[in-house]
């Protein structure tokens, strides 16, 4: 293989689901193609995770993400958030399950706490039109709080603003580190 041919296929985009491992001593390895189970999904190809959703319809279950789309529109233009911001939220958040809870309790689409679900006034988090409308109102208020950076906006959505002002910015947690990542990759890849 030629030079020019190995920086034109080394530039050219590659899309793939991306796995991670931590080992003990500190290194963390990446991989599209894992060879030992202890590689975790870190990153989804969004054009074959969309795939997967649409060509498997179960109920209650992750849907198309094209369904949320006049939603997410509405939101986004009533909240002066950025549509791809918002579904890569509900991408990281739920995988589009508008029936997923969270081990912590969280729920729906955008994951919505009970107690935060309630201060935004949201009647059914597991209502698609009230769990978008209500993370997007939250985001919005993340986002003006830290004067529109996306990073610590979805560091507090993911951990919560009170940790993301003790430490001045994205917490040194593992999860919301890896959380955030996701996010704006996500976004970047719904632009």
């Amino acid at each position: 293989m030629t030079t020019a041919a190995l920086l034109l296929a080394i530039s050219a985009p590659v899309r793939a689901d991306i796995y991670k491992y931590e080992a003990p001593d500190g290194t963390v390895h990446f991989t599209d193609a894992p060879t030992d189970k202890r590689f975790k999904i870190f990153m989804r190809d969004i054009k074959k995770d969309k795939k997967l959703r649409t060509a498997f319809k179960l109920p209650g279950y992750a849907r198309n993400p094209a369904e949320f789309e006049p939603i997410i529109n509405s939101c986004s233009r009533e909240y002066g958030v950025d549509s791809s911001l918002i579904k890569a939220v509900i991408h990281a958040e739920s995988g589009y399950n508008p029936t997923a809870v969270s081990s912590k309790g969280a729920q729906g689409l955008m994951q919505l706490m009970p107690k935060t679900a309630q201060g935004l006034k949201v009647a059914d988090s597991f209502n698609p039109q009230d769990n978008i409308r209500g993370g997007v109102r939250y985001l919005r208020f993340l986002l003006d709080t830290f004067k529109g950076n996306e990073s610590l906006a979805v560091a507090a959505y993911n951990c919560g603003l009170n940790n993301v002002a003790k430490y001045g910015g994205i917490p040194p947690y593992p999860e919301t580190q890896t959380y955030v990542a996701k996010v704006l990759s996500y976004r970047n890849n719904y632009r």
